[in-house]
Order: C-alpha cells, then structure tokens, then sequence
C-alpha cells in the first residue's frame, strides 16, 4: 500500500466517523502528519481524481476514491487478522500500521488465503477502535474509547 492509498484510508475512516467531509487537521493527526504533508497529499488526491477539497470544510472522496479507500483498507484488515490469528502478535495494531506501507497487493492477497477473511471486510473495521471487529483476539480500547 503505498502513502495516497494510506491517506485515502485515513480520509475515508474520518468521513466514517463524522458523517462528512474528513478536517485536514484531523487527518494530519490520523496520519501523524503535518497539516502542510496533509494538505500536499490532499491536493495530489485531488488532481488524481481521487478527492475533493473545500477549503475550510475538509475533503471528500470521490467515487473513485472511496472504492482505493475501501481496497486499502480491505488490505490493512488482512495485515490485522494474519497477525493475530497467524502469528498471535499482541501489539498488531502497532505491527499492522508499519507494515501497511510495504504490503503490496500480491502479499496481501498471499496472506489473505491464509487467514479466514470474513466476507463483510471492510465493513467489519470499526474506525473508533481502529480495528477490525471480528478479530478473535482480546485488544486495549482505543484511546477515543478510553476517554468515553
């Protein structure tokens, strides 16, 4: 997964989440990004077709955007469950965020055969938790969770 495909993610889980266009800060902060990165690679997604930026209301994607949004993120579901389930990693959420960017396709669907991938992916990943919901594994709240 390369860093446009992170990015559309991210832009699609806060979209999730809020119901709206995804704030550039709040996307900066996702990515543990500056907010000049953000909107560098907002504007890149933009002129790809992949997003929609209004200034001061956020970014959108586009139809386009939300179906490499919803790839990427089928991907990230993968790296989760083949870390728990395959290799009972306890900080997966940590492994599965840096692995994300070197995980190719071809990898991902070689794991993907490994693990039992439940057909609702990525409709299963709770944005909130940051994780999928259907992992059989014990994990600490988020701390969005943590704070409720």
């Amino acid at each position: 997964m390369n860093t446009a495909d992170q990015y559309l993610k991210a832009i699609y889980l806060i979209q999730e989440q809020e119901n709206g266009p995804a704030a550039t800060g709040r996307l900066a902060d996702a990515l543990d990004v500056s907010p000049a990165s953000a909107n560098e690679m907002i504007g890149k997604l933009e002129g790809r077709g992949l997003a929609d930026h209004e200034k001061y209301k956020g970014v959108s994607l586009t139809d386009e955007g939300i179906v490499r949004a919803r790839d990427a993120l089928r991907t990230y579901c993968i790296i989760e469950r083949f870390l728990v389930e395959v290799l009972d990693v306890e900080e997966f959420r940590m492994e599965a965020h840096q692995l994300e960017s070197v995980i190719d396709d071809t990898v991902a669907e070689r794991l993907d055969t490994i693990i039992d991938r439940e057909g609702e992916c990525p409709d299963c990943f709770n944005p909130e938790a940051d994780v999928c919901t259907l992992l059989e594994a014990e994990y600490p709240l988020a701390d969005s969770e943590a704070a409720d």
